[in-house]
């Protein structure tokens, strides 16, 4: 966090408020609370906050600590189910951060993938499509095609491809995605599990359900390992192999 400055209050506002707000929401329930109560004042001081002056200032760091403030906040929203809600700050965080960073930074590709789920959520696969290749192709750039960012991206985009009736586009996305997480993670890690989850979904689009099988009980069994026997996680991989199992007659 860039220290603030003494003489600019909205500076000092910004900053006290970044310090105080928990970084960490997706699966960090232990941070909702503080959250609840800082939400109505991020939202008040960054409304205040004018983009295009910050952004073009010598020192960005009100540009800087706005961005994340907006981003931070839209991820509460969106772990509240408030995807309309999340939708205008992650669009704002966004432009922001392609004015501050430009087009292809490592920052601008986590706003894009931030935005994308919230528009596949919100049930526009097609406009979430652009911005997870975007993400997709940053992350590449940035890390090289074998790094576990690149993988979760892929596994992504190979849902969205899946929500707009394309497994076969999204066949190859989730096989390379579980790839790389073999290969940096080894065999038993969550990540690895949340892939196989989505090949086996692939497969099952595409009429594969005994192909699908091991790995729906390869996620189960990782995910059991990992998370214990009672985790949302475990549920959704259960649900998922289930629907397998009744494809295959049992």
């Amino acid at each position: 966090m860039t220290p603030p400055n003494p003489f600019d209050p909205q500076a000092t506002v910004l900053a006290v408020l970044r310090e105080d707000a928990p970084a960490s929401i997706m699966g960090a329930p232990e941070g909702w609370p503080r959250w609840a109560v800082l939400l109505p004042h991020v939202l008040t001081a960054t409304a205040a906050v004018d983009d295009a002056t910050t952004v073009a200032a010598p020192d960005r760091s009100v540009a800087m600590d706005c961005s994340w403030l907006l981003d931070r906040a839209a991820s509460f929203l969106q772990v509240q189910a408030r995807f309309t809600d999340a939708r205008p700050l992650f669009e704002r965080a966004l432009a922001i951060d392609e004015a501050v960073h430009g087009p292809d930074h490592p920052t601008v590709a986590v706003r894009l993938n931030n935005l994308a789920l919230v528009l596949r959520a919100l049930g526009d696969p097609a406009g979430a499509r652009p911005l997870f290749e975007r993400a997709l192709a940053i992350g590449e750039a940035t890390y090289g095609p074998d790094h576990p960012t690149v993988a979760l991206r892929l596994s992504t985009l190979a849902q969205v491809l899946r929500d707009l009736g394309d497994p076969a586009g999204a066949r190859p996305l989730a096989e390379r995605a579980v790839a790389i997480g073999e290969a940096v993670h080894g065999p038993d890690h969550p990540d690895v599990a949340a892939g196989l989850n989505t090949l086996a979904q692939v497969l099952r689009d595409l009429g594969d359900p005994a192909g699908a099988r091991p790995l729906a009980e390869r996620a189960v069994a990782i995910g059991e390992a990992v998370h214990g026997p009672d985790h949302p996680h475990v549920a959704v991989y259960l649900s998922n192999l289930a629907q397998v199992l009744r494809d295959l007659g049992e």
